[in-house]
Parts: structure tokens; C-alpha cells; sequence
């Protein structure tokens, strides 16, 4: 097969690297693979080493006709049989330029929520009549993208997670100290930009019934968090020292590494790659019940899911854990097995090798 691949241009190396394998597995299997992404982008050197095709390309709009053009070019130099698009800036630029061309357009989709058939911009995207074939990150935006297509479109919405291989987490854990704890102390990690569904004002509320746990600490990692109503209700929980606020970290695996447990309070999320970073170092983790961790966390075998909103089930389960160190080991023990069978990275390729070639035939 000859793909042309349209992925986002920014991220972190570690945020970029589950998607990023894909395609060097697809070019390992002998496929042909062009990228139309920001030579700049920190994984371009991995790309060209096995032998894939950059174009230098990042789209500033979501319809801008020197993409489209660039596009269209290079399906017909290189015979594109599939174009991937997977964020919303090069989706709507990928669907005009496939256009009369015999290419199938697959685009890709991370979130539940904000796709409604009411809403104009929707057709830009996965609502776009070109678009051929949906990836989705979890079944829980399967079946929100599948109650919103067009019939003829829902037999080619499919699941494939973004596998990831144990081999990526062999670096050293972080050095606590840096944020004034350590080893010796309770370490609670949350890594979230602050955003409401994020629910990261939960884990602060939790930290209030927490606080009589002298040596627990409170690690909150991810940009704006250091604003309101954040700051209010960290001077309230009395633990307004042992809360660390971090900003946004290219190590955030590592930070988690070195904690005893991670929290994900979000209302919603699609399949929160921090969760599998979190159980590819060992550490359990806490998540509120949306549909998108339920899939990763198995209450009372990796982690475990409390109420979506509830401070005081976030508080009840630290605490639990706290008081039950054998309980933390034994949740520990079994972080891995669900990336070891089912969320490999090897998976991850062949499903979209079994997807691709299933649309060609159609």
C-alpha cells in the first residue's frame, strides 16, 4: 500500500510516539509511507532513518489551498492509495483535496463529545462526505461517532487503540525532590492541563479530605493549573505544602514513575494515553468513571474507578491505598498485563494494515 499520512505537527516526543510508531511499523511491513508534517517535528529523523518520506507541511488553517494543492500533488506522484488525516486541521484540508481522486480518506477520532449533525463545521471533518473510513481511539468514541454518521458510513468506524510497547518506559524515574517530596512520602501524581472536563478541581478537593496524612503529597502536573479556581482551593485544603504544581513537563511518565498512584478525575475522555504511561511504570491508577479509562482500569485489579465528580471517592481510594500498602503492591503486580495483551504496539500496526486493506477491497 502507498499511504499518505497528515498527522499533527506539534507535541512532545512522548507524546507523539504511539502514533508515531504506527508508521514506522507500517513501513517495517513493507508499506509505502509519505508525512506531510513540520520538518521540525522531533520524531522526523525516525522517520526519514526507516525510510520515510517527509514533505515539510503544517497546516496553519483548516482550509488553506496551498495544503490542498500540496495534497493533491502528492497523491498523484505517489499513487496514495490510503490518506490518513487525524486532527482537525488536516482532516477538512485532506477531505477537499481527495476530492476526484481514487485515494480513500480515513481520518482519525480522540474524543467523545462536539460532533453534531447540526453543526456546520462537523461536515468539514468526520461528517465530510469524502471521508471513507473513521479510526477511532476507544469503543467509547466508536459508539459516539457511530450514532452520528450516515448509515453508509457505519460499517467503517472501527476501534484501534494506539498500542504501546513496555520497551519505551525502560528510563530512570524522576527525582521527587525537585518538587520538594520524596520517596519516603505518599506520592500522588495527576497529569492535566487545566481544563473543566479535565475535573483536576476534584483532586484538590479530595486533597482537603486528605490532609491529616502528614506525609502524602500531591503532585499536579500540566499548564495553567497555577490560576483559579485552582489556587483558592489549594490554600483551602490544608495541604497547601505538600501540593506541588509542576507546569507542563516533557517527563510527566517519569513523574508518574516515581509516585505511589495517578489520578484522572476528567468527565470524559477517549483513551487517556497517560493512563497506559502510568501502568507501563507500575503505578496504578485512580480514574473517574468515564467510558474512556473504564476501558483501560479494572476496579480492584490495576487501579481503581470511582464516581465521575466525587472528591470523596478520590479521597476513600487514596486513603485505602495509603493505609494499604499490600493492596498497592498487588494493584501494581498487575499494571502491565493489559498493555502486554492487549494494547501492544505490534497490535496496534496490524490492525490498521487489516483496516486499510479492508477498505481497498470495498
Amino acid at each position: 500500500m502507498n499511504l499518505l499520512v497528515l498527522p499533527p505537527s506539534g507535541g512532545s516526543y512522548n507524546s507523539l510516539r504511539p502514533e508515531s510508531e504506527i508508521y514506522i511499523g507500517l513501513a517495517k511491513a513493507g508499506h509505502s509511507i509519505t508525512i506531510l508534517t513540520n520538518k521540525n517535528r522531533e520524531y522526523v529523523p525516525r522517520f526519514i532513518e526507516h525510510g520515510i518520506q517527509v514533505i515539510d507541511c503544517s497546516p496553519k488553517r483548516k482550509l488553506s489551498w496551498s495544503t490542498i494543492r500540496l495534497i493533491r500533488q502528492t497523491i498523484r506522484q505517489n499513487n496514495i492509495d490510503i490518506v490518513y488525516a487525524t486532527n482537525s486541521r488536516t482532516i477538512p484540508n485532506a477531505a477537499f483535496a481527495c476530492i476526484g481522486t481514487p485515494a480513500k480518506l480515513i481520518v482519525y477520532r480522540g474524543t467523545t463529545g462536539g460532533l453534531y449533525r447540526r453543526d456546520p463545521s462537523t461536515y468539514m471533518t468526520v461528517l465530510h462526505p469524502r471521508v471513507n473510513g473513521v479510526i477511532c481511539v476507544s469503543h467509547a468514541v466508536e459508539n459516539y461517532v457511530r450514532k452520528r454518521v450516515w448509515s453508509h458510513a457505519k460499517n467503517n468506524v472501527v476501534t484501534i487503540y494506539k498500542g504501546h510497547d513496555l520497551a519505551w518506559y525502560d528510563q530512570p524515574e524522576a527525582d521527587l525532590s525537585q518538587f520538594d517530596t520524596s520517596k519516603n512520602n505518599f506520592n500522588v501524581a495527576c497529569v492535566a492541563n487545566a481544563r473543566p472536563h479535565k475535573g483536576l478541581i476534584y483532586v484538590i478537593k479530595a486533597a482537603r479530605e486528605l490532609s491529616d496524612l502528614k506525609d502524602l503529597h500531591i503532585i499536579l502536573v500540566g499548564e495553567k493549573i497555577s490560576r483559579e479556581p485552582y489556587v483558592s482551593q489549594i490554600e483551602k485544603s490544608g495541604m497547601k505544602d505538600r501540593i506541588h504544581i509542576t507546569g507542563y513537563r516533557n517527563d510527566a511518565p517519569e513523574i508518574i514513575a516515581a509516585c505511589d498512584v495517578l489520578v484522572l478525575p476528567s468527565i470524559r475522555e477517549g483513551l487517556p494515553r497517560v493512563i497506559l504511561e502510568s501502568l507501563a511504570y507500575g503505578t496504578p491508577v485512580i480514574t473517574s468513571a468515564n467510558e474512556g479509562s473504564m476501558e483501560i482500569i479494572e476496579d480492584g485489579v490495576n487501579g481503581y474507578v470511582v464516581p465521575l465528580r466525587d472528591a470523596s471517592g478520590i479521597a476513600h481510594r487514596i486513603r485505602r491505598l495509603y493505609n494499604h500498602p499490600e493492596i498497592l503492591q498487588k494493584l501494581s503486580a498487575n499494571t502491565r498485563d493489559k498493555l502486554k495483551n492487549e494494547l501492544s504496539s505490534q497490535t496496534t500496526i496490524q490492525n490498521h494494515i487489516d483496516f486499510f486493506e479492508s477498505l481497498l477491497k470495498k
